[in-house]
């Protein structure tokens, strides 16, 4: 097969791939008043249905990276979305809420493994003067995939079911697994051992804090059911830190936190994504539960928010060149922030949609510009050689970001409110939504924390963004890297 068309077969491979697994992020947010009402969900359940996944595929991330450079590349691959395509059909037949969320952990190792290799196996495939456009076609794949999540999930939902949003995966992954089995080529990295034992406390770690944060309404704060788990989960996470120190291979080096400006990076990442997917949670139901659309209006009627990286993005990375990623992540998250509060204040059981607009747009513009810029500032905050592990956990905090987001504002929205008429659920709503603009708030003033980089005279695009291990919403643009390929270090 020549050059030319392996890089064909490659990149459409990885597309379709990572448009399925980046999709899966959002799209089940407009099925959730259905499953409620089909499965006699609680608000519990629905949490979990989006948190199995997000966690999972968070927690595995790092390793889904490196069972490939260990295992095969292309092997992992075709296991991680065998995995992801048996997670959906299981997802689609699940007849209870335990069954659903047992399927969408399923289906997250299977994204762990498989998003982090469809980049690597891009970037080997595609000679270096392409590499540039092809990885910044990608992303935009990712992008497209995370902007019209809620709408084909609204589609889907009003059109057939509630689960042939998980049906739709299937005919899709049987028919790539042989096409990538037969056209990817093999490829493995530098032999590194797992760090099964991080993976192992990071895992339970998190579950146990989750699942207090999650059952701390239904069950009282104070109860064995919520502290136990909270306790022990925090007790885990602590011995993963201290286990990182000292792991021949760490599956996360703690050493890449010593970059004041990958530190705060990350930090602002996660409430940034605490906030918003929090609200989002709860902002998709809203629009069915008591404004009465039905899933396809709602989302169609997110559009202004979700869908606005596709027009921001390509304009917010080229800004990112000319003044510097900083005030572009200080600027958006502030905008996200006041969007989320805007949503907060204005929402009313008969609030007209109208009114609701000029929110969704500020918050899809703050959105848009935290997320052009946010790779390029992580890169260029470490060492050249250190790209690929802090792109990938970046993206695992990120992740994180959000599954605490939707059980804490989740927590607060059952404290205030509830699902027994439209007022209750707007008091709720509006409580948990301030404080995901409170987070995103504090988000923006410590990004002005971030130093400056110095740019290098010039950065080859594919070498800059090889390394990053989960689709962004901005296309991938030069990487503002240090002269001397060196993080700036908190003296």
């Amino acid at each position: 097969m020549s050059t030319k068309r392996r890089s064909i077969w490659t990149f459409v491979i990885t597309s379709v791939a990572l448009f399925m697994a980046s999709l899966d992020n959002l799209v089940v947010t407009m099925a959730l008043p259905s499953i409620r009402e089909h499965l006699h969900a609680s608000l519990e359940g629905l949490q979990w249905t989006v948190n199995a996944y997000t966690l999972t595929f968070a927690v595995l991330l790092l390793t889904g990276a490196t069972l490939g450079e260990r295992y095969g590349r292309r092997r992992m691959f075709v296991i991680g979305l065998g995995l992801f395509t048996a997670g959906s059909a299981a997802a689609a037949l699940a007849s209870g809420i335990g069954e659903l969320v047992a399927a969408r952990a399923v289906q997250g190792v299977g994204a762990a493994i498989l998003v982090p290799l469809t980049l690597t196996l891009l970037s080997a495939a595609v000679p270096p003067a392409r590499r540039g456009l092809a990885l910044g076609a990608w992303g935009a794949v990712g992008g497209l995939a995370i902007a019209i999540g809620p709408l084909v999930g609204g589609a889907v939902v009003e059109g057939a079911s509630w689960q042939w949003i998980f049906w739709l995966n299937v005919p899709i992954g049987i028919a790539l697994l042989p096409v990538a089995w037969a056209r990817l080529t093999e490829s493995y990295g530098p032999a590194t051992r797992l760090d099964l034992r991080g993976v192992a406390l990071a895992s339970l770690g998190l579950f146990g804090i989750v699942l207090g944060v999650v059952r701390g309404n239904g069950h009282g704060w104070t109860s064995t059911t919520v502290l136990l788990p909270m306790v022990i989960g925090a007790l885990l996470v602590a011995a993963f830190l201290i286990w990182e120190t000292r792991a021949p291979e760490p599956m996360l080096p703690l050493r890449l936190f010593r970059s004041r400006g990958f530190s705060i990076t990350n930090a602002a990442s996660l409430l940034m994504f605490f906030g918003m997917f929090g609200s989002i949670f709860l902002l998709a139901q809203f629009l069915q539960v008591v404004q009465g659309y039905s899933p396809l209006e709602a989302g169609i009627r997110t559009l202004p928010w979700t869908a606005m990286p596709v027009l921001i993005a390509p304009i917010a990375g080229t800004l990112s060149d000319r003044i510097g990623g900083r005030p572009l992540l200080v600027t958006g998250l502030a905008l996200q922030a006041i969007g989320l509060g805007w949503l907060a204040a204005v929402s009313s059981p008969t609030v007209a949609y109208a009114t609701l607009v000029p929110a969704f747009v500020v918050s899809g513009v703050g959105m848009s510009l935290f997320f052009a810029p946010v790779a390029n500032v992580v890169l260029g905050s470490v060492r050249r050689e250190e790209e690929g592990i802090a792109s990938g956990a970046n993206n695992a905090i990120r992740e994180l970001g959000g599954v605490f987001g939707i059980a804490v504002l989740g927590a607060v929205f059952a404290a205030r409110g509830g699902y027994a008429s439209g007022a209750s659920f707007v008091s709720g709503m509006s409580s948990a939504v301030w404080v995901g603009a409170a987070a995103v708030a504090v988000a923006a003033a410590i990004a002005l924390a971030i130093p400056p980089l110095r740019k290098a005279p010039a950065v080859t695009t594919g070498a800059a963004t090889a390394g990053a291990d989960a689709p962004v919403v901005a296309q991938a643009e030069p990487v503002a890297a240090l002269a001397d390929n060196e993080p700036e270090l908190v003296r």
